[in-house]
């Protein structure tokens, strides 16, 4: 089956970035803060076991490490640099775990966690009833479900300017709309959705510091629809110039980021999962009432 996302390219791309990555992602740093403050939400609950799923350098394994020292707190990342540089930061005393595993294919056990956090990861992912369907089974019934992607906004700017230079060559990857995402939500049968959404401008001197900040932090092009050539003096020099035609009046390119935030609940055992037209439930054995024959 044909897919959108080129994972062995996302490896690539984000364990080459391992060591760039901090000082370039300025904007991720901030979505992160403000979804660790939706962490409150668990009021006096201590979890036992927390995940941060695409942790990258895993400053939220970190400030749930430090939020709950008794807690285990596992980072789990699909790039392996990542996890060193997260080694950094896990500390001496009991350091937290780090996993280096793909966030469609959790290696947990059932109902093993109580918080899963993830952080700007979800973008990469094309299938996300089936992704939020593996979190739901990793968390305990009543477990937090904290997580956040980009929206369809994001990037619009290079977008259309590589559109104008380069035909229907992709260039910049699809962002999933806020109902679709609280719908997938939904179908993977998380309870009492949140979501919210922020719309973030940052600028740049030019085209070519946009594509650098970008490739620093690992988001590259990664869909396997994109073109295998290098893209060109021609073309970039092409899409540089539609893109110029956006600067702002301090003579700076704009580039805009829409962030979707949701926080769910994960629901009782046996709740139903949405399909097509039908729900599937799964029902734990033990809670089947059996009658023997006498």
């Amino acid at each position: 089956m044909p897919t959108i996302f080129d994972t062995r390219h996302i490896r690539r791309a984000f364990s080459r970035s391992a060591g760039s990555y901090d000082a370039a992602a300025a904007l991720q740093h901030e979505v992160e803060r403000r979804l660790l403050e939706s962490l409150d939400y668990l009021g006096d609950r201590v979890p036992q076991v927390a995940l941060d799923v695409g942790c990258g350098p895993a400053h939220a394994a970190a400030a749930m490490h430090k939020r709950w020292p008794k807690a285990q707190v596992i980072a789990l990342d699909l790039a392996l640099p990542m996890l060193r540089e997260a080694r950094k930061r896990a500390g001496w005393w009991k350091p937290f775990a780090r996993v280096c595993a793909d966030a469609r294919a959790l290696p947990l056990a059932d109902g093993s966690a109580d918080v899963l956090f993830t952080n700007l990861c979800l973008q990469w992912i094309e299938d996300l009833p089936a992704a939020f369907a593996g979190f739901r089974r990793v968390l305990r019934p009543g477990g937090l479900l904290l997580c956040s992607t980009f929206g369809p906004e994001t990037l619009q700017e290079l977008r259309e300017a590589f559109a104008r230079a380069d035909g229907d060559a992709a260039h910049v990857s699809p962002f999933v709309p806020i109902a679709q995402f609280g719908d997938a939500l939904m179908h993977a049968g998380f309870r009492d959705p949140v979501l919210d959404r922020d719309r973030f401008t940052l600028t740049y001197p030019d085209l070519p510091a946009l594509m650098r900040e970008l490739r620093a932090m690992g988001a590259t092009n990664a869909l396997h629809a994109r073109r295998r050539t290098l893209t060109g003096r021609r073309r970039f020099s092409a899409a540089a110039a539609a893109y110029d035609d956006l600067r702002d009046g301090d003579g700076r390119l704009p580039s805009t980021w829409e962030v979707i935030y949701a926080h769910a609940w994960a629901p009782a055992p046996g709740a139903p999962i949405r399909g097509e037209g039908e729900e599937i439930a799964a029902v734990p054995l033990s809670s089947i009432p059996i009658r023997r024959r006498r």
